[in-house]
């Protein structure tokens, strides 16, 4: 289905297609056989003289002594013989014992490394060391020692059927979901803690990014071009514009994937080339570990179309909602199903143009994120209910329960529905359904 134009050739779904890039016999180190042969013949030899076998070695004495010349120098001659014997038995037996020892030190070591702290064979040693840095700004998730020095990094992402699955959508701190022409959605994900090395597929802007985006502290944003009078708003919007169509340096182009769907990008790129900034985002939501009170829910459904026919279903097991695509789950390139830890659902009054999006006269869907209106926050497996406050797009969304104290998310991944006001959703509890505000 067509979802946009830019001004480059048009693409199977009527969108341009964004810049391309090319893709474009030795002994063994431990002395095998032979050390051990030569260890087995000096340990025989020690004991050979330790029982009195290696005196044989000189002629034999006689019985009776004699003291001639001749017969003491023949014995000094023995006993110098059998001296140099035993010296050489007791450095052969010297050598033994120190290789025993420095063998039995690096066995030690190498034992103390795999089964002692953090090694994988010690009774309950631990594997991995989680984060205990501050939180990130915008997951609440503990940071790997400290939060980054670097902005939000927001990146325009395709949600067509084409598209899926896509990469780098696990690693976000927050995912928008935002309706644009034809019923479909497209997503804004949103990274500052995590840098993936694939983001994608990259594609074009819409007039919802701006509200969206303001409230991110000046984030950095990627995206694929679009439509004239969107690129101005996002020239007066409060974010740094980092087009691909103008930074084509930005782009990857990964094998098995085909145009429009195969521009990607990578976020230390992206933050290199925005190296001069480093001011982590303010955080948009407050975050708590305390369970709130709320409405026991297994699943909601968000039907924006046939294409994004959206089921979040509550896994107890991993503490995460898990999304399908009607029946199918929704996965990401290489990492499972898409999964968070909450799902907030924003429902806004939406209009349509004065713009067209495509070339079969699709208009430009407008959705309003200021002011306030009815809101259902999904978050350890209950729900509560609401309302979203907003009072410009350079303010943060607020989210208070029913009572107006406000309400606090599950550290982790958040996913914001933007659902248009025509939209029933529906959340299904243990034993019934009821339709969200």
């Amino acid at each position: 289905m067509p979802d946009d134009t830019d001004p480059r050739p048009s693409s199977p779904d009527g969108e341009a297609e964004p810049p391309t890039r090319s893709q474009g016999s030795s002994a063994p180190a431990d002395g095998g056989a032979d050390g051990d042969q030569t260890q087995a013949l000096a340990v025989s030899e020690l004991a050979d003289v330790l029982h009195g076998d290696d005196i044989a070695a000189g002629p034999a004495l006689e019985p009776t002594i004699d003291n001639t010349p001749s017969t003491r120098a023949q014995h000094r001659r023995q006993r110098t013989a059998a001296k140099r014997r035993w010296t050489v038995i007791l450095v052969a037996l010297l050598v033994l014992v120190l290789g025993a020892a420095v063998a039995l030190a690096v066995s030690d070591a190498v034992g103390h490394s795999a089964s002692g702290p953090g090694g994988a064979s010690s009774p309950g040693a631990a594997t991995t060391t989680k984060p205990s840095g501050p939180p990130c700004p915008l997951s609440g998730l503990p940071s790997t020692g400290q939060v980054p020095a670097r902005p939000a990094l927001a990146v325009k992402i395709d949600n067509y059927p084409q598209a899926r699955p896509q990469s780098g959508l696990d690693q976000a701190d927050m995912v928008f979901e935002e309706p644009v022409e034809g019923g479909i959605t497209r997503l804004v994900a949103v990274f500052q803690c995590n840098s993936p090395s694939l983001i994608g597929p990259v594609r074009s802007a819409r007039a919802v990014d701006v509200q969206v985006l303001d409230q991110l502290s000046n984030p950095l944003f990627v995206h694929a071009g679009g439509i004239d009078p969107v690129l101005s708003l996002i020239d007066n919007a409060n974010v740094i514009d980092d087009n691909v169509f103008t930074h084509a340096s930005l782009v990857q182009n990964p094998s098995g994937r085909y145009a429009p769907y195969d521009t990607y990008v990578a976020a230390s790129a992206v933050w290199q080339l925005n190296k001069s900034n480093t001011t982590p985002p303010a955080p948009l939501f407050t975050f708590s570990t305390t369970k709130p009170s709320g409405t026991p829910v297994t699943s909601v459904h968000i039907p924006f179309s046939s294409t994004n026919d959206n089921h979040w279903k509550w896994n107890a097991s991993t503490g995460k909602w898990q999304l399908s695509f009607g029946q199918t789950p929704a996965t990401v390139a290489n990492a499972g199903q898409i999964a968070a830890s909450n799902i907030v659902i924003q429902t806004v009054h939406v209009t349509y143009g004065p713009w067209s999006e495509n070339s079969e006269g699709a208009l430009e869907v407008q959705s309003r994120m200021t002011g306030s209106g009815p809101l259902t926050v999904l978050r350890n497996g209950v729900a509560v209910t609401g309302t979203w406050h907003r009072v410009s797009v350079n303010d943060p969304t607020i989210l208070t329960d029913s009572n107006g104290s406000p309400i606090a998310l599950e550290p982790g991944q958040t996913w914001v529905e933007i659902v248009p006001s025509t939209i029933t959703v529906t959340t299904t509890g243990p034993t019934t359904a009821t339709a969200a505000p």
